[in-house]
């Protein structure tokens, strides 16, 4: 089966990184300065799958590409690894672990393949020195708290239930407030630390309720922006501009569509 469309892509990326004719921001990225546009297109694929537009979700993973096309090229360049050597790696791992598909074992269901995967994945990386590290934040915040919640739950390290994560979160959020006394005049870098913890804790909160606080927020910020841009389009039926309007105002506009 041919991939000819595939093969000109790889070729416009190494046309970009050419030194002689190439394009001058494209030279100059790095492993470093891409990954920020690599979780961004991430996000924009997810949010396209949310929508449920396939046309969306066509052009955000082509943009995911790129970023795994700019990558393997660069390293190319110091001859560290290729795209070859990338595609390679990945069938290598998917067929060491689904060998219920590449091998003769057999599996009852979903359930038991994810058993399988994990147990591979554990006897390939290797012992772990510690049962909750530094792998646990290759997520982003929200999630990665989340997500060591729940793998310290599996060493017997977590609350009973979530009333006991209530008080929990409102200790955090009373220390954030001991932290802001009146007159404005506070420890910045002590703030930013006990919100950190009250986010800790929240986050904790949504998992003992069974709640992905990752997608939980994700809702909140898209409810916040419909809400918003109806709140825009009310200003502009006005005939006002949005940035002139007084807050007050704008306050009863939100609450008129929030009691929509």
């Amino acid at each position: 089966m041919a991939h000819t469309e595939l093969e000109k892509c790889i070729q416009v990326i190494e046309k970009l990184r050419d030194p002689k004719g190439g394009c001058p921001w494209d030279l100059e990225q790095t492993h470093e300065s891409l990954l920020k546009y690599l979780l961004e297109e991430s996000y924009e694929f997810m949010e396209a799958v949310e929508l449920k537009n396939s046309k969306m979700m066509e052009e955000e993973l082509g943009d995911v590409l790129l970023q795994v096309l700019l990558h393997s090229t660069i390293a190319s360049e110091s001859k560290t690894f290729n795209l070859e050597s990338v595609a390679k790696t990945l069938a290598d791992k998917i067929i060491r672990r689904h060998p219920h598909v590449f091998g003769d074992v057999k599996v009852s269901g979903a359930d038991e393949v994810v058993a399988n995967w994990k147990d591979i994945k554990e006897k390939e990386k290797g012992e772990k020195k510690h049962t909750i590290d530094e792998k646990l934040l290759q997520s982003p915040a929200l999630l990665s708290a989340f997500n060591i919640g729940k793998k310290s739950t599996t060493v017997n390290f977590d609350w009973d239930d979530y009333y006991q994560v209530i008080g929990k979160v409102e200790e955090e959020w009373q220390e954030v407030k001991e932290e802001l006394p009146p007159g404005g005049r506070f420890n910045k870098e002590r703030v930013r630390e006990e919100i950190g913890d009250l986010l800790f804790s929240v986050a904790q909160l949504a998992r003992h309720l069974d709640i992905e606080p990752e997608e939980c927020l994700r809702d909140a910020n898209r409810k916040f922006i419909n809400r918003f841009k109806q709140v825009e389009d009310a200003v502009k039926s006005k005939g006002k501009i949005l940035g002139e309007t007084p807050q007050s105002e704008l306050e009863k506009i939100w609450i008129q569509v929030k009691n929509k």
